[in-house]
């Protein structure tokens, strides 16, 4: 697996040779699944029929279809099978959280002023990222966003039209891109990469901070059914953020 990052490095993770059985099944059933193979809500194949296809025993299937149900990618049921999810819910599982949720469930007071609102022709690397041809029709969005008044973020985002038409449509003062996104365009994908960097000057004057100011950068790329959606770099005044997670073995 690449973690793109943007603009031009890349932070590789090796992978496994070889994957278990189990594995092996579940990423066929992710992979079929973002193809469109099964709607949401359409039946998938039967425990009986993965341990006919894959030559493996009943419990390696059971565990390969909890986990994808644990994942929120697929519903159980039991006696009667297994469906594809809804989208939204595969959406939940990414933890894509909207900036906007954040603060305010902080009790602060959210508010976003947008800079760029405007249809651009893509360079040769970003259609490449988008899955366009060099030239196309791309939107882009250069919005900060504040918490009771202060920066707090700077997202500068490219979307592909065919995955959101509407997008440039919006007043993202009152509603953020992401909130939008997840609307109309559910994902079943993302790539991260995670940086510690200085600012451009341009997002330095933007956040008010000193171009020397360290800032947590996030570059995120994501993609529904093959279809990529949007890239995104965000960033942070170090000083200001925090990136907090929570592991449960």
């Amino acid at each position: 697996m690449s973690l793109s990052v943007y603009p031009g490095t890349q932070i590789r993770q090796a992978r496994p040779q070889m994957q278990a059985p189990y594995a092996r099944i579940k990423q066929w059933l992710k992979d079929e699944l973002a193809r469109g193979r099964w709607r949401p809500g359409a039946p998938m194949p039967s425990d009986a029929e993965l341990v006919a296809q894959f030559g493996v025993s009943r419990m390696t299937v059971t565990r390969a279809l909890n986990e994808l149900r644990s994942e929120g990618i697929v519903e159980r049921i039991k006696g009667v099978g297994t469906f594809a999810a809804h989208l939204s819910r595969v959406s939940s599982t990414l933890h894509i959280r909207d900036l906007h949720e954040e603060i305010t469930q902080r009790g602060h007071h959210h508010h976003a002023k947008v800079y760029l609102a405007r249809e651009e022709s893509a360079t040769e690397g970003l259609a490449q990222k988008l899955g366009l041809a060099p030239g196309a029709s791309v939107f882009h969005t250069l919005i900060v966003h504040f918490e009771d008044g202060v920066a707090l973020q700077c997202e500068d985002r490219y979307v592909n039209p065919a995955a959101a038409p509407q997008y440039l449509d919006n007043d993202f003062t009152q509603i953020t891109p992401t909130q939008y996104l997840l609307q109309v365009a559910p994902l079943w994908k993302a790539q991260y990469s995670i940086v510690a960097a200085r600012p451009t000057a341009r997002e330095a004057k933007l956040l008010a901070i000193r171009r020397d100011e360290p800032c947590l950068v996030i570059v995120r790329r994501t993609v529904s059914q093959d279809v990529p959606i949007t890239l995104v770099r965000l960033v942070h005044p170090g000083s200001r953020y925090l990136l907090q997670g929570e592991f449960n073995p």
